[in-house]
């Protein structure tokens, strides 16, 4: 699981090789705090759309800028440990900016991949997978699964 995760300079590196094979390159991003069902069938999803996902993932310090003080839950090498656990998954990075703008900037994705709950157009990520080549593609949400839920389902209990 470990050597799914890996620092932005490894990224790079790795992208760059795997696009002189050809490979064809997806990228999403999140939070993923609380992982379920709706984030594994979303990230198999993803994958279908290429050879290779690699997912951004939120540092703890960037989820508090957007979720409030009591996210995440689950510290970020937890959190990125779980998504490499994934077989759909093959690689996982920890970004600490308020978004991925500057890893999508690194990686020039083929595909970027969101959830429905986003649109093309009002999703900051659209301007620059565009200018370098890459597709938008959102995908269905899958209704009354997220972390948020969770979170409310427990603290009602």
């Amino acid at each position: 699981m470990n050597e799914k995760i890996k620092t932005r300079e490894e990224i790079a590196k790795i992208v760059a090789e795997l696009k002189t094979q050809g490979k064809k390159i997806i990228t999403t991003n999140g939070c993923f705090d609380i992982l379920h069902t709706g984030h594994a069938t979303y990230l198999e999803q993803a994958k279908k759309l290429g050879d290779v996902l690699i997912v951004g993932l939120n540092s703890d310090a960037s989820v508090r800028t957007y979720k409030g003080p009591e996210r995440p839950i689950n510290k970020q090498e937890d959190r990125a440990l779980m998504l490499a656990a994934l077989e759909s998954v093959n690689f996982v990075t920890i970004f600490e900016e308020p978004t991925p703008i500057p890893l999508l900037e690194q990686i020039k994705p083929h595909v970027h991949v969101k959830g429905g709950d986003y649109t093309k157009e009002k999703m900051c990520e659209t301007p620059t997978v565009e200018k370098h080549g890459g597709k938008i593609v959102i995908l269905p949400l899958i209704e009354g699964k997220s972390t948020t839920n969770i979170i409310t389902t427990i603290k009602s209990k």
